[in-house]
């Protein structure tokens, strides 16, 4: 989402490496160009004039560090500035000890409110809740039929509304249903419309009135950009929201309801969502957002995805196939569908610290889902024997292979080729220090030789 203002501000950084000592004239120039940077990736003007002069009165009047060149000094300015801007610290879903905890969703029809309702709710009950979702939309046509099939999808009971109730019924309805139930986290599904009006305002305020929620979440699609902003604002001063949620932020959206939204509002984001499947959304980190933007990586995220997917009996396994040579195209198919359920690649490679500079080079690698699924798509169309042992796969097989995988004979040779390859570095690491089984060899006597 942030590729573009993580170039502009990359293209900043590069020319005040360049200078021995920072002058006022050097900052103000870099500044006016960050400020630019911002504007284009739709800021709020304000918010974009506000964060310039604040880096600058820093920059200017702050000592300089002896570990850090005067370069390095700003850039370590401007990503304190922008972990403010995104929100300082990150916000959690507030558990003031009500049984159940209400969270009521609010939002524009279209910004993605049903589908995010399904998505926190698995992510509570992976983090050990016991969510139940409540379709109060009795509006949009199949409303609440598409929060039952979440519902039923994600293993997550969903209250039984129906279109001929009004919202503050069923909403009181499954409150006590809920109690009765022990589920300890009641997730509000309630109507939006296509623009902010009276009559959705007022139902809204009819609801919150009759359940009191813990939480009032605003979600927001990213793409709509300071639209996003204007609509967030609104639905504050008439609600009183306590946190945002922003949806599609893995699409191309330039960023700016993202860094405008906390300072305009001054309601934090606490989630993103970050894909089309019901996992993807993640816990709104604005230090490693602010890490990201600045082209710094996101290890922290990276890690807890890949502990999210890994299983660690499975990984033992693979361990050992490792330190064995005994790494199958069977093992190769389960470590793309493990890459598969972190994210898209572009996502993970943009949790890579420095891989912006990588994609500066001409001629660089860049990440092909298209080669990942054509990859997976031949392996699947392997036999159980060919996959345990590729040495098998002959001419015929090769043909066959291609022909039920719907790609060619070159496709199949490039998958083996790089499978064999990798199966060589495997071969030679085996004997680098590290790369063993851990045990220690025994210390023989001196002058004795093995």
């Amino acid at each position: 989402m942030f590729e573009n203002l993580t170039d502009r501000l990359e293209g900043v950084f590069k020319k005040l490496r360049g200078h021995g000592i920072l002058s006022e004239e050097n900052i103000d120039e870099a500044m006016r160009e960050v400020r630019m940077a911002l504007l284009e990736a739709d800021v709020n003007f304000t918010v974009a004039k506000e964060f310039v002069a604040s880096v600058t009165e820093k920059a200017i009047g702050r000592e300089v560090s002896q570990k850090l060149s005067p370069g390095q000094q700003v850039i370590k300015i401007v990503h304190e500035e922008l972990v403010e801007l995104l929100g300082g610290s990150t916000e959690q879903i507030r558990l003031d000890g009500r049984q159940p905890v209400i969270i009521m969703m609010a939002g524009l029809q279209g910004s993605g409110k049903t589908t995010t309702s399904g998505k926190l709710a698995g992510l509570l009950r992976d983090k050990g809740r016991k969510p139940y979702l409540v379709p109060a939309d009795v509006y949009r046509p199949a409303a609440i039929e598409q929060l039952q099939v979440l519902g039923e999808r994600l293993g997550i009971p969903v209250h039984p509304s129906t279109t001929d109730l009004k919202p503050t019924v069923i909403c009181n309805q499954a409150v006590i249903e809920a109690k009765n139930q022990g589920y300890d986290t009641l997730i509000i599904d309630t109507a939006g419309r296509l623009h902010v009006d009276e009559r959705m305002m007022t139902e809204l305020k009819e609801v919150q009135a009759a359940v009191e929620p813990s939480e009032v979440l605003f979600v927001a699609d990213s793409m709509t950009g300071q639209d996003a902003v204007t609509v967030a604002d609104k639905f504050n001063r008439d609600l009183e929201i306590t946190g945002v949620i922003l949806t599609k932020m893995e699409g191309d959206a330039r960023g700016g309801a993202a860094l405008s939204i906390k300072n305009v509002t001054g309601k934090p984001i606490k989630f993103v969502g970050t894909g089309e499947a019901l996992d993807a959304i993640e816990i709104f980190h604005p230090d490693r957002v602010a890490s990201r933007i600045l082209g710094m990586g996101d290890v922290l995220t990276l890690i807890e995805k890949a502990e999210a997917v890994v299983d660690k009996e499975q990984a033992d396994k693979l361990a050992k196939k490792l330190q064995k040579s005994q790494f199958s195209l069977e093992d190769f198919l389960d470590q793309i569908q493990q890459i598969k359920k972190m994210g898209s690649l572009e996502q993970i490679m943009g949790m890579i610290p420095g891989i912006n500079k990588l994609k500066q080079i001409k001629d660089a690698p860049k990440p092909d889902e298209k080669e990942l699924g054509k990859t997976e798509a031949i392996i699947r169309s392997m036999t159980l024997k060919e996959r345990r042992d590729h040495r098998i796969i002959n001419a015929s097989r090769r043909q066959r292979i291609a022909a039920g995988s719907g790609t060619s004979v070159t496709d199949v040779n490039r998958v083996l080729k790089s499978y064999t390859a990798m199966l060589k570095m495997m071969k030679k690491m085996r004997g680098k220090p590290g790369f063993a089984s851990g045990k220690k060899r025994r210390k023989l006597p001196k002058g004795i030789r093995r």
